[in-house]
């Protein structure tokens, strides 16, 4: 019995973390925001922690107002029990404005970016419940060409 409860709980992560993915890529903010239980925290490299449906709902939506071409690429999903993990690649152009950790909000550099990133995501009675994003904040910024010349790829 309990393979069955483990097959039905990896079936549910995997769902919600593409219905999340495909969200993002139509830029659907109530679809992207019911993806998320309304206790949810995502911890993310740039802004830190991130508690509530509003508050990582308002993170997306400041990433795509900074560049409204964002993109996910997939390379490789995994899922076991009830997590989910994507490994993929963000790409955009910087267009519009950027709001950074500090709260400072900086002009559209026009410069694109192609960042890797990972995503692990616990899903719950089919909401994702824990979000962990990682992504190079160096290489970010470089790319956005706001660290002095330094190009990384």
């Amino acid at each position: 019995m309990s393979t069955d409860i483990e097959e039905i709980q990896m079936g549910q992560a995997r769902d919600v973390m593409d219905r999340l993915t495909t969200a993002m890529a139509e830029k659907d903010k109530e679809t992207l925001g019911r993806c998320y239980a309304t206790d949810a925290v995502v911890h993310t490299p740039d802004q830190g922690e991130l508690h509530g449906r509003d508050a990582i709902t308002g993170y997306f939506f400041e990433l795509w107002d900074a560049m409204p071409d964002v993109r996910y690429e997939h390379l490789h999903k995994y899922d076991a029990g009830d997590v989910a993990i994507d490994e993929g690649t963000v790409a955009g152009t910087n267009t519009g404005p950027l709001v950074m950790p500090s709260g400072e909000t900086l002009q559209p550099t026009g410069q694109q970016v192609r960042i890797r990133t990972c995503d692990v995501a616990r899903v719950e009675d089919g909401e994702i419940t824990s979000h962990h994003m990682y992504f190079d904040q160096v290489e970010f910024l470089a790319q956005l060409g706001l660290m002095g010349g330094m190009a990384l790829h």
